[in-house]
């Protein structure tokens, strides 16, 4: 027997905050009963509808994938332009990506149905390290990447890097190639960073997630995680925890 609202999660339906909320809201069914106590556990006997929708029972697979630039991190984009789940066509489970990068960002981007484990993986509270190379207009110096570490407040946000690295610059061409390490994952927030500082970005890419990289992949790539690379991310969330 297993609580409910992990159930749902597991399914990949929704992480399990937002069950919580489906069931509050009496979105949620078992064996055609509407169920709104957060304690209540089912077996794999019992019929689960959400929203209407029956719960289908799908293994969870976990997939990493070389995001292009100029792509959606969503299953489906109602202004038609090319989503994620577009290139891993031949994967049948409902999969759906943990977190987003940007239209214009590139690189790696998880994709999976367990809804659990992209719900530890996306808490704030768990210090996943996700690597960055940027390209900046612009040359900025160290004291004013000692300030990304710091924390820069931007229209009443705070945003913190956990480490900054000048890896190369082209005085000519007035640019410079950073890395840069975040826990937090901020809408847009490297660009806010280095925007703040006065340095816009001209390319962005995440090139390692936990200990994950981009080896072996173009961009439009894509390859299943295998069980130890799952086992890794999950202690990683798990051990880090605030």
């Amino acid at each position: 027997m297993e609580r409910l609202q992990k159930v749902i999660a597991h399914a990949g339906v929704a992480s399990r905050r937002k069950a919580e909320k489906m069931i509050i809201d009496g979105k949620v069914r078992v064996n055609g009963k509407v169920i709104k106590e957060l304690g209540t556990k089912v077996s794999s006997n019992d019929d689960v509808e959400v929203e209407g929708v029956p719960l289908t029972k799908e293994v969870p697979v976990y997939y990493l994938l070389y995001k292009p630039r100029a792509v959606i991190s969503s299953v489906k984009d109602d202004k038609g332009r090319k989503v994620v789940t577009d290139f891993l066509p031949e994967v049948n489970e409902r999969i759906f990506p943990i977190g987003r990068l940007d239209y214009d960002t590139s690189g790696i981007l998880l994709l999976t149905n367990d809804g659990e484990l992209a719900n530890l993986l996306m808490h704030p509270s768990h210090e996943v390290d996700k690597v960055y190379i940027v390209k900046t207009k612009g040359i900025p110096d160290s004291e004013q990447l000692k300030k990304m570490k710091k924390g820069l407040t931007i229209e009443g946000e705070t945003f913190k890097a956990v480490h900054t690295k000048l890896l190369s610059s082209d005085v000519k061409k007035n640019n410079a190639i950073i890395q840069v390490t975040l826990h937090e994952g901020k809408n847009r927030q490297i660009r806010k960073m280095f925007e703040g500082l006065g340095y816009p970005v001209d390319k962005l890419k995440r090139e390692r997630y936990g200990s994950l990289t981009l080896q072996g992949l173009n961009a439009g790539d894509y390859r299943p995680l295998k069980p130890h690379e799952v086992k890794q991310l999950r202690q990683a969330a798990e051990e880090n925890v605030k």
